[in-house]
């Protein structure tokens, strides 16, 4: 259903006050990129030009939806995609004053960009951060030059390397996207690789397994990847690489010195609130879902929409979300006393005062701790 006058989302947010909390998030997602990658199913398209009048327009629209909403500051600001690092600096610079014109921030907002090493230079980097930008996400995804190319990446490893290298000079914050499990890529490899980025002193990294997105150019393709068996080799080697450097795992995929982790994706993950902005953007707020047309067009045209989720519904998305945290414990209240009982013989998770974590046996076989906790299954 699609937005009509605010009545029913003002209606929906009234009656939910009560799950209104500290941690508030605006999600920004920027549709453009300057090339696909095969193994990417994100909403976005190719496109070296984009009209930012027209995403303007649209954003300000959706932003002048939920300013009288909300009289929280936000506490994080996420520009995802897509490449958002595409964008004008001076573009950037009126989005931005006009979300303080709308917005409190808290006094330690996190606000972080998305950027690839083809799509921002020092000179950009300067600018982002003059708009406000305090935490770079930077794609790298691979440090050899042959799988760069596989993964169809535009950059070179010594791009990356040199964009790295100045984003932790200009930032205080930057993380670092690496994926691995590729085909035909070794134990020994993969660890080889991992040290050498550890090398670069990051705070904060985030390291995918390869997986094949149904419709993907990779998926249609075949390709191969490594065996089940391999992958959780691999997972567990980089479990125990990343914490014998003190950047342990916080989350499923991601990894962080201690305090450095990043504060919006916990707002996800924590199932707390946050708006969506932009085409194929979703919100939470309490038990109202946003959800915006993945059409550039459509949704320029006709904005977001809006549902109210059951309290069962919200419970599973908590549920999925928050066992993803390898280091905050996720409260009991609501799951299966049957699914705790026989997750602890498992030894799935490890049960604390205020909650249960997942054990790294657990993360392993995570779709199945989630279906054996859930009182109904999904």
């Amino acid at each position: 259903m699609i937005f009509e006058q605010n009545a029913l989302f003002k209606k929906t947010v009234a009656d939910n006050q009560n799950q209104i909390n500290e941690l508030f998030a605006l999600y920004i997602h920027w549709p453009y990129c300057l090339s696909k990658c095969p193994y990417c199913d994100f909403a976005s398209s190719v496109c070296k030009s984009p009209d930012e009048s027209a995403l303007l327009t649209g954003y300000l629209r959706d932003l002048d939806i939920y300013r009288a909403q909300f009289g929280r500051p936000l506490t994080s600001i996420f520009f995802g995609g897509g490449t958002p690092s595409i964008m004008s600096a001076a573009f950037l610079k009126r989005l931005m004053n006009e979300i303080k014109g709308r917005f409190s921030f808290s006094n330690s907002i996190e606000i972080t960009m998305e950027a690839n090493p083809d799509a921002i230079d020092a000179d950009k980097m300067k600018a982002f951060k003059d708009c406000g930008i305090n935490r770079l996400s930077i794609g790298v995804q691979s440090l050899r030059q042959n799988d760069l190319q596989f993964l169809g990446r535009r950059h070179s490893v010594q791009t990356a390397l040199q964009r790295i290298k100045k984003a932790g000079e200009i930032f205080s914050r930057v993380n670092m996207d690496l994926i691995y499990a590729r085909p035909g890529q070794t134990a020994i490899e993969w660890e080889t690789e991992l040290k050498e980025a550890l090398d670069l002193g990051l705070s904060h990294y985030s390291l995918y397994q390869l997986t094949l997105e149904e419709g993907t150019p990779f998926y249609k393709q075949g390709i191969e990847t490594p065996s089940e068996e391999t992958a959780r080799d691999l997972y567990i080697l980089t479990d125990e690489i990343m914490k014998k450097a003190d950047v342990p795992s916080y989350e499923v995929s991601n990894y962080a010195k201690a305090g450095q982790e990043s504060i919006h994706n916990l707002t996800y993950w924590l199932g707390k609130d946050y708006l969506g902005i932009g085409p194929a953007a979703h919100g939470r707020i309490g038990l109202t879902a946003t959800s915006s047309p993945t059409s550039v067009h459509e949704w320029i045209q006709n904005g977001p929409f809006i549902e109210t989720l059951t309290s069962n519904e919200r419970f599973e998305e908590k549920v999925l979300m928050g066992l993803r945290l390898t280091r905050t414990p996720f409260p009991i209240k609501g799951l299966s006393k049957q699914g705790l009982n026989r997750a602890l013989e498992l030894k799935w998770i490890e049960g604390l005062s205020d909650g249960i974590i997942p054990t790294l046996e657990g993360t392993l076989m995570l779709n199945e701790l989630i279906l054996m906790l859930l009182p109904n299954g999904l």
